[in-house]
């Protein structure tokens, strides 16, 4: 059972921010900026190619409506939603997970440069 199974049937703990019967959101045990959380489907999916659509959509409506949230209480200039899929894009839990990531003017966090 993957890591993020164990939170979900609540057999680890986890900071949780939102919760339903479909969708639970945590932070991120490493955060890239303060307010990383990861948006997580209660079903195991293992990433963004074997999810189905309604399912996807439901994990990208609280992802809006928390960087919504963020917005206000976080104080946050503007954010990445980021999904890592398969090992070689850095998907470290293979469980569907979208990354929503806070950012401030002073982060020095950049997608955009070259891999070496």
């Amino acid at each position: 059972m993957c890591i993020f199974c164990k939170i979900i049937n609540k057999e680890l703990d986890s900071e949780t921010v939102y919760e339903d019967k479909d969708v639970i959101a945590i932070m991120d045990l490493n955060p890239l900026t303060k307010g990383h959380t990861l948006v997580i489907p209660k079903v195991h999916y293992k990433n963004i190619l074997d999810t189905p659509p309604e399912v996807l959509k439901k994990v990208m409506v609280v992802a809006q409506k928390l960087a919504i949230q963020y917005m206000d209480t976080l104080k946050m200039e503007g954010f990445n939603l980021v999904v890592n899929n398969n090992s070689v894009a850095q998907q470290a839990v293979d469980h569907l997970h979208v990354h929503i990531i806070p950012r401030y003017n002073k982060d020095e966090i950049n997608y955009l440069s070259k891999a070496k």
